[in-house]
């Protein structure tokens, strides 16, 4: 079973890749309040169809390359 994540594409300047900023709340162990943090991904877009603002689903999948695991599902 592989990973999946909902983000925002933040760039979409590379051949073939874009990067999707995924964003959640933690919640602080000691003083109970919750807080923002967000973690960018590159994954792999074969067409070129996604652009900058888009909401996407990405999926973990075999290495493509040095940093991209991940695979662009669909536009959410």
């Amino acid at each position: 079973m592989s990973k999946t994540f909902k983000g925002t594409i933040i760039s979409d300047k590379m051949n073939k890749t874009v990067v999707v900023k995924v964003g959640e709340f933690k919640k602080h162990p000691r003083y109970q309040r919750f807080y923002k943090v967000s973690k960018k991904y590159k994954a792999h877009d074969e067409k070129g169809e996604f652009h900058t603002g888009n909401k996407v689903l990405i999926k973990e999948t075999r290495p493509i390359s040095k940093d991209k695991h991940w695979v662009v599902v669909k536009k959410l």
